[in-house]
């Protein structure tokens, strides 16, 4: 069970995985995501369904190698099975007609903003879509994201590629420019991007949509790791997500959060790329 059937390198330790998964493929929305264990004894981490194949019974991820976790994937092969896929998690993305809808992806957060884009635009709206990356060799999935948009922005940091800058900087101008009346705005990338997209849109009235990506363990709203202030509320990402009123969220309190662990998730990853080196 869930084979890995396809896997891609899509540069700067960002792979592409496809993964036999029917039943998942069969119902998965935009905005949804799954929990994979690697191996038996492997922790559980929450990945966006980037892509869904009904036909082949397919999902695709990107999974970015930063801790243990991901690289013990990263050393996996076609061919290979992974422990357990569990999936589709979360609430989907509310697609309708809104109008015109701005779709933000900022670095890792284009592979989740795809989907979104694609239903959005297949439901009759005019899709805007801004994607920015550090520099040109690190944007991803840059003719996917276009063939979904009615238009295409792009932004990095470095200049090499597109408006020189970053997501909001070309947000801004669209804002500004007064030439687009824009219906909803969604992001998706690190937590700092999301806010500074919601500050923006905060003065205009923009209803904002973010997708959040707290430490989640069990994905069923059981252990309580992934929650979130939304409105001085608790709500937990994984069952009343990941989508949440960008204009509510507590960003700071997901910021802190975030870093909790960051200690033991270094740690585990050292001590897993030194146990590797002697073996």
């Amino acid at each position: 069970m869930y084979e890995i059937v396809g896997r891609k390198s899509m540069g700067e330790g960002i792979d592409l995985y496809n993964i036999l998964a029917p039943d998942i493929a069969s119902k998965a929305l935009p905005g949804q995501f799954i929990i994979l264990r690697v191996h038996e004894k492997g922790e559980r981490i929450p990945i966006t369904i980037a892509k869904t194949d009904k036909n082949d019974g397919t999902i695709t991820i990107l999974v970015q190698t930063l801790g243990k976790t991901t690289h013990i994937l990263s050393e996996s092969n076609i061919g290979d099975n992974l422990a357990d896929v569990v999936g589709p998690l979360g609430v989907p993305t509310e697609i309708e007609q809104f109008g015109t809808v701005v779709c933000i992806g900022g670095g890792f957060g284009i592979a989740a903003i795809y989907p979104i884009a694609k239903g959005l635009k297949e439901s009759g709206n005019k899709v805007i879509s801004i994607i920015g990356a550090r520099s040109k060799n690190l944007l991803l999935m840059e003719d996917e994201m276009r063939s979904v948009s009615t238009e295409l922005l792009i932004a990095t940091n470095d200049g090499s590629y597109g408006t020189k800058g970053i997501v909001t900087d070309v947000l801004k101008e669209l804002i500004y420019d007064k030439k687009e009346s824009i219906n909803r705005v969604i992001a998706i990338g690190p937590v700092i991007m999301m806010k500074a997209v919601s500050d923006l849109t905060r003065d205009k009235s923009i209803k904002t949509i973010v997708s959040l990506n707290p430490i989640m363990i069990d994905g069923t709203g059981m252990c309580g790791a992934c929650r979130v202030l939304v409105d001085g509320k608790t709500k937990f990402a994984c069952v009343d997500g990941p989508d949440f009123d960008g204009h509510k969220v507590d960003f700071d309190n997901l910021m802190n959060r975030l870093k909790f662990y960051k200690e033991e998730e270094r740690a585990s990853y050292e001590c897993h790329t030194k146990e590797h080196h002697h073996s």
